[in-house]
């Protein structure tokens, strides 16, 4: 089972610095940090230095708030099809 993170911090939008919280699984806290970068800098268009982590922390399936994470967490075979 992937293990869960909850990464927060800070992104620089319109000129102010605006707070965020992200659940993501993933395999270890590196791989989460590139995913979160990258989204970040997808959806809102910001180049890395405008991105500050303050804490990655792993935390149990319990604790999940994001309801797609929870559905993520739920699927026991996943079958792809083509």
């Amino acid at each position: 089972m992937p293990k869960v993170f909850r990464i927060t911090g800070e992104m620089r939008i319109g000129g102010e610095w605006k707070k965020f919280t992200i659940e993501w699984p993933g395999l270890c806290k590196e791989h989460v940090l590139e995913r979160v970068y990258s989204v970040l800098g997808s959806r809102y268009k910001l180049k890395r230095f405008e991105i500050r982590i303050h804490k990655v922390e792993e935390i149990s399936p319990e604790e999940v708030k994001n309801r797609y994470v929870k559905e993520l967490l739920e699927i026991d075979t996943l079958y792809v099809t083509r």
